[in-house]
């Protein structure tokens, strides 16, 4: 392929995929370079055949040298990769395929981003599921499992873009810009990977980038966190809160949710539960109103949005037990709002990958817990910690072993909870594939 210019994109995945499609169209040279020798066989063909190099197994110093005009680094890559230095030491920008796809997109798009700790994909689905009731031109993408990549030669002016950002992609992200931003909510994570809590929430803050008082900020009034971060912001800012009456916001009052002091839906409407899901409703109707969505399409939505599937995803009821999926809990503080859920005996299945994280901060949120089923790397820590709470513990190696010992532990009336508050890095590349294992373990056991 002729062009001078060259593109690495460091980690195929899905994104490194629509990244190298995309350079390939935008007449790049591109190079592909992922550790990992297994990928889509489909994908390996199409990127041959299109002419990109691919270099898998392993990361050979001699094939990132000074001759690229970009690295576009997988969101999951650290920034502390040899290449990653290479290139600052090169002055070759590292982005990522957001980053890419956003100096690509049509003029007069609006992009919605969702950020934040917790709540994130259900914010975003909810904003998107409105949109589209509303029969506004909208497209869902981003860290939700839509590369932002395939969706730009589809975007025209007018169109709508919701969009999930991540933490890891705001690492890599100079010109991204959105034009409504929503921070759910800050808590401790990821520390692994950013270094601090400074740096986590600092880089949390770049989803109002490039922000000036046109832009607007949709915030969460009941998390200091998020206060005190979008202290300096210009954007203009509209909260949402589930604790507080907030007038030119959305809040609860009266068991409904409202607007601007207007009631939209009754709590004991809406059919996703718990006091997040309600933070995360409100977040969504302060992004749409900015739109001008109607409350009338608004209820249709949350009178039938189930959720999102690893979200508290109701499983099945095996003998009168009910299983719950919430694979996406990879943190402490979602383990903690799946908790808060239920008011029932819970036997709760937790383990993974362990980054050193402490378990100490569920002690509160325990008192319906009658057996912990560990598994995973953090398996014996947990165990520990399940002693100091004075709760039962099985330990167990695997998330099959765990659904097992779980079925043979609970009682009719009981809820079997996979809520694992650890990233599923140990035995599973993603927490969605740790959730359908699960899902496909818990219809094996009730054909029993």
């Amino acid at each position: 392929m002729s062009g001078s210019m060259k593109a690495f994109v460091l980690g195929m995945a899905r994104s490194g995929y629509e990244a190298a499609r995309f350079l390939v169209s935008k007449g790049y040279n591109v190079i592909v370079n992922d550790a990992k020798t297994e990928q889509n066989p489909d994908h390996i063909k199409e990127l041959q055949e299109l002419g990109v190099e691919l270099v898998l197994g392993s990361h050979p110093d001699e094939i990132f040298d000074g001759s690229f005009e970009l690295l576009v680094k997988n969101p999951g890559i650290p920034n502390n990769h040899p290449y990653v230095e290479k290139a600052k030491t090169f002055g070759i920008p590292v982005i990522n395929e957001l980053e890419l796809a956003y100096r690509y997109f049509p003029k007069g798009v609006k992009i919605i981003g969702v950020t934040g700790t917790n709540g994130k994909t259900t914010t975003t689905t909810i904003i998107y599921k409105f949109l589209e009731e509303a029969s506004k031109s909208v497209y869902l993408m981003g860290n939700i499992g839509y590369p932002v990549c395939s969706f730009v030669p589809r975007l025209k002016d007018g169109d709508i873009a919701v969009m999930e950002v991540s933490d890891h992609q705001l690492c890599n992200v100079i010109e991204f810009k959105t034009d409504v931003s929503v921070l759910t909510n800050i808590y401790e994570a990821h520390i692994d990977f950013h270094g601090s809590y400074e740096n986590y929430k600092n880089i949390k803050k770049r989803i109002f980038n490039h922000h000036t008082e046109s832009d607007v900020a949709i915030l969460n009034l009941d998390n200091k966190e998020v206060l005190t971060l979008t202290d300096d912001i210009k954007s203009e800012k509209k909260y949402f809160s589930s604790g507080q009456v907030n007038e030119n916001g959305c809040s609860i009052s009266d068991n409904y949710i409202c607007y601007r002091n207007e009631k939209i839906i009754a709590l004991d409407e809406v059919k996703i539960k718990g006091r997040h899901n309600y933070e995360n409703a409100m977040a969504a109707i302060l992004a749409v109103k900015e739109f001008g969505v109607a409350n009338s399409v608004i209820v249709r939505v949350l009178k039938s949005f189930g959720g999102v599937e690893h979200r508290m995803e109701f499983v099945e009821t095996i003998n009168g037990v009910d299983y719950y999926n919430d694979s996406k809990s990879t943190n402490i503080t979602s383990t903690q709002i799946a908790l808060a859920s239920f008011e029932r005996p819970t036997v709760l299945l937790l383990g993974g990958l362990d980054r050193g994280h402490s378990f100490d901060e569920l002690k509160g949120y325990l008192k319906n817990v009658k057996l912990i089923v560990a598994y995973g790397e953090t398996r014996l820590r947990i165990e520990s910690f399940a002693k100091e709470c004075v709760i039962p513990c099985k330990v167990t190696n695997t998330l099959k072993e765990a659904t097992n010992e779980a079925y043979e532990s609970s009682e009719p009336g009981d809820v079997v909870l996979l809520s694992p508050a650890c990233a599923s890095w140990d035995q599973y590349d993603n927490f969605e594939i740790r959730g359908n294992e699960f899902k496909n373990f818990v219809r094996e056991l009730s054909n029993k």
